[in-house]
This record gives C-alpha cells, sequence and structure tokens, in this order.
C-alpha cells in the first residue's frame, strides 16, 4: 500500500537527496528489521579512487607496497578496456562503519548500496560473534593510521628496499599469520605501555640521528640470544609454547635476527591478517546477509510508495544479476555464488517461517511456521559461519533450486562418480559435503612450528599436516620457504609425514 510520495523519479542525485532517501532505509532497517548497526559514516568517491582502495584490499589506510600499485595498474586496465566493472561499495568493519559509494552511481543504485552495506554489511560485522572475537572495530582506523606513519617512517630511515623485504616475506605467510583456534594475545596494561614507550623512542631517534651512536642504544633480540647456553634453551623452548600454528607471530617474537622495527612490521601484518580471518569464513552469510537486508529495504520502500516502478527495475536487474548463479558447464562458472547461495537461503528462512511445507516441518521442526522469521536470521547472522550455517539451515528446496548435486573425485578412482542426488539421503550427503567446501582447513595448510635448536644451529623446523593425503606444491612450497628463512636467519626445514 503506497503510503508516501516518492523520494525521488530520476537517475541524478545530491547530498540532501542521499541524506533524505538514507533515513527511509534507515527507518525500515531499524524499525522494522530491527537491526542493530554501528553509526554510518558514508564517503563519496570516483572510480579512480575505488581502484585504489581495491588496490589495498579494500582499507582507508593502507602503508605502501609494491603488490598494491600492481594491483591498482592490473584493475585499472581491465576497468578502462571494459574487461571488468568496479564494485557500487565498499565497506570497512569499523565503528564508526564506513561505506564508500561510487559517484558514477544512480540514485536507485545509491539507495541500493545503503541499504547493503549500512545496513547489511553493518550489523553483521557488529553482531556476528567471529568479528566480535577475532576484530576490534573500535580502533581499526587508529592502528591503520599508525601502520601506514610506521612504514613510511621504517622507510625513510632504514630505505624502502630493506622495508619491502620484510614486507614481502610477511605477504608471502598472511595465510599462515593468523590465530585459528585460540584468541589472539591480549598485551596487558604494563606491556602496551612499554610498547608505546619504545615507539616514542623510536620517534626520537629517527628525527635526532646522534642517538644511534650512543653506546647502550636498544638491542635487538639477535643481540640476546648470541649468549643463550644450552640450560637456558631449555626454557626458551618452554616458553615458545611449540607447537605454535602462527607462523609470523612465532617469527615476530622468536627470531634470532629480526631488528625491533622489522618485529614492528610483522606485527602490523599480522594484524591486518587477523582482521580479514572472519571474513574469510563468512563470505556466504556476509554477502547472502547484506543481499537480504537490501532486498526487503528495497522492496519496502516500493510498498511504501518511496520509490516508482523504474527505480524497481533497475533495482531489480542489478540484483537479479548479482544473485544469479551460473551452471557448472557455463563459461561464467567460478564456483558457488556466494551471493547467490546465501540470498537463496535466507530468504528459504523467511518462507519456512512463514509458509512451510511438510518437508520443511520435518527439517527444521525448532522454526518451521513459527513466524518469527527476523529472530531466527538475526540469530544465525550471530552465532554461525559459513560452515555450520549451510550445515543447520541449507534446506531441500534450495538444493533443487540451484540444481545442487554432489561428485566424488577420489584420487585412486578412474572416474567421477554422483555421490548425492536429490532423495533423502542424497539431501544430507549434500549438505555434508557443501558445508565442508567451507571449511578453511580444507583449503589452507596446516602448517606448524614445532622446533628451534636454539642451542645449536639455530634450525627452524616446520611441519605440514596433510589434508586427505595432500602434499603442498612443490614450487609454492620452496618460494614461501626462502621467505621463511630470510626473516628466521638460519636453516628451516619442513616435515610433512604422509599420516
Amino acid at each position: 500500500m503506497n503510503e508516501h510520495e516518492p523520494l525521488f523519479t530520476g537517475a541524478e542525485w545530491d547530498f540532501p537527496l542521499l541524506q533524505r532517501v538514507f533515513g527511509a532505509i534507515e527507518d525500515i532497517g531499524l524499525n522494522d528489521l530491527k537491526l542493530d548497526v554501528y553509526p554510518n559514516q558514508i564517503e563519496i568517491i570516483a572510480s579512480e579512487q575505488m581502484l585504489d582502495a581495491y588496490s589495498a584490499h579494500g582499507m582507508p589506510l593502507m602503508y605502501h607496497h609494491w603488490s598494491f600499485g600492481k594491483i591498482f595498474a592490473r584493475e585499472e586496465t581491465m576497468y578502462n578496456k571494459g574487461w571488468s566493472a568496479l564494485a557500487y561499495e565498499i565497506v570497512i568493519n569499523s565503528n564508526p562503519c564506513i561505506a564508500y559509494l561510487m559517484e558514477e552511481n544512480t540514485m536507485t543504485m545509491q539507495a541500493l548500496v545503503m541499504a547493503h552495506a549500512c545496513f547489511g554489511h553493518n550489523h553483521f560485522f557488529k553482531n556476528n560473534y567471529l568479528f566480535r572475537q577475532w576484530t576490534n572495530a573500535e580502533a581499526i582506523l587508529d592502528y591503520l593510521a599508525f601502520s601506514k606513519k610506521y612504514v613510511a617512517a621504517c622507510e625513510e630511515k632504514y630505505g624502502a628496499e630493506q622495508v619491502e623485504l620484510i614486507l614481502d616475506s610477511a605477504h608471502t605467510l598472511m595465510e599462515q599469520g593468523v590465530f585459528r583456534y585460540r584468541r589472539p594475545p591480549r598485551p596487558s596494561r604494563a606491556q602496551r605501555e612499554e610498547r608505546l614507550r619504545k615507539r616514542r623512542q623510536y620517534e626520537e631517534e629517527s628525527f635526532n640521528d646522534i642517538w644511534r651512536t650512543l653506546p647502550g642504544a636498544a638491542r635487538d633480540m639477535s643481540a640476546d640470544l648470541a649468549s643463550v647456553d644450552e640450560d637456558e634453551t631449555v626454557g626458551l623452548h618452554a616458553q615458545m609454547n611449540l607447537p605454535e600454528e602462527n607462523i609470523i607471530y612465532f617469527l615476530e617474537k622468536h627470531s634470532p635476527v629480526l631488528k625491533n622495527w622489522q618485529r614492528e612490521i610483522l606485527r602490523v601484518v599480522r594484524n591486518v591478517a587477523q582482521y580479514f580471518y572472519p571474513q574469510m569464513q563468512t563470505k556466504v552469510m556476509n554477502e547472502g546477509c547484506a543481499t537480504f537486508v537490501h532486498h526487503y529495504i528495497m522492496n519496502e520502500l516500493y510498498d511504501r510508495g518511496q520509490i516508482g516502478a523504474g527505480s524497481m527495475l533497475e533495482f531489480m536487474h542489478s540484483h537479479s544479476s548479482v544473485v544469479m548463479q551460473p551452471g557448472f558447464d557455463d563459461s561464467r562458472y567460478y564456483g558457488i555464488n556466494p551471493y547467490a547461495l546465501g540470498f537463496a537461503m535466507m530468504s528459504d528462512i523467511k518462507r519456512i517461517s512463514e509458509a512451510p511445507t511438510p518437508e520443511d516441518k520435518e527439517w527444521f521442526p525448532d522454526f518451521a511456521g513459527k513466524g518469527d522469521w527476523r529472530d531466527v536470521l538475526k540469530h544465525a547472522w550471530a552465532n554461525y559461519r559459513d560452515e555450520s550455517f549451510i550445515q543447520q539451515f541449507l534446506s531441500p528446496k534450495v538444493m533443487r533450486d540451484l540444481k545442487l548435486f554432489a561428485v566424488r573425485d577420489g584420487a585412486e578412482d578412474p572416474v567421477y562418480t554422483v555421490a548425492a542426488i536429490h532423495n533423502e539421503s542424497g539431501y544430507r550427503k549434500l549438505r555434508t559435503s557443501l558445508a565442508r567446501l567451507y571449511d578453511l582447513s580444507s583449503h589452507q595448510p596446516d602448517i606448524q612450528v614445532v622446533g628451534a635448536n636454539l642451542a645449536g644451529d639455530r634450525t627452524l623446523t616446520i611441519r605440514h599436516n596433510r589434508h586427505r593425503g595432500i602434499p603442498l606444491a612443490q614450487g609454492n612450497k620452496d618460494a614461501v620457504l626462502k621467505h621463511v628463512r630470510r626473516l628466521w636467519g638460519y636453516s628451516v626445514e619442513l616435515e610433512e609425514p604422509e599420516s
């Protein structure tokens, strides 16, 4: 039922209009969907600025590195030649939540992306348990500002080439630079104050070169370890808490050769990697949440008469392109579209809550027909990651709609085998198989530091625990080990037991 006049009728926009449309979207997001969001900060940027944000992992403040320029050049070329399009927005998990909107967007698209980013992603960032556990939205922008300034100061003092060597090695190890199964160690207040004191001291020394000529300057760990005897090694080994899954953290704390400024750069890269770690586990849920929210809000705006039929058609064209899932035999197929799967599952939860079939009641007795789809979705957004969400909420209807089936391709089998089809046992097997695809342990190797011979030749021992018997690729393994050796300073051995 129409309740209002359309907020806009054409493609053009200005900032007062953006404010009015944002207010209408906010009313639906907060009062209808009952979303819980950080304060929003909206920035309008040009296409070149969007490309620049692409190149730095979408972060508004980032230290300099040659790889970011490489990404910028590639994306700019593809965009200028028409081979790829740009995202309509980028959103930052921070408090306030920062959303970057393209100035080239039409007013309809600005409304869509405000609903998508400022309320869908924003709610997910604030409420999902992984983001609450592993990231600090209040501190990330200040930390990025510090890291950018710190890396620039190191380049000025020690030379860009020396800084790039450390960043190259740290970037190579970013996947192995996160804490997966335990919380990152939180420094005590005394440790934080001591770290801050050292940073202030570093800044003073970087501006007054005479300090570096005085005796008694701050020593690096390399000097401390030079006098380690065998008895002390036993104590050091205990302090290392081996095995250690976070290789960057281990090198930062225990490398015999790194200087203090190099350790700080490793800490910067490690903290950035940890910030992105929850996003790697929630791609389907995060994008599904944002897509469901923008779809609901845009339809509600239309039902209220706040956007017209022309805008609704433009929205539907964009939305259908986003959630389109190419078939496995389509040239555009690159795997399962996280927008398509997430949106389909969340829309299905709403359907099951409101109008379940007998099949739905059998599969989802806890919420089928209860009508409280908002509470079910908000509970799922807060308490699940992709793997567990699919395992708990993927329905037979969605499997049928997306035409999903499972294929077994064991290394010992001469042919592919269809392992799960659309029957009772097939649905359950298919759901489990699909959920496992989103388990990071299936894609990222389990590599841990297991030993360091500090009393002898200081050889570092790393072990790869094979998943399903799959070894590391030889070329990549050799390339990465070079970077570990550079940061450790001595020999590095890799164990790769078959079982």
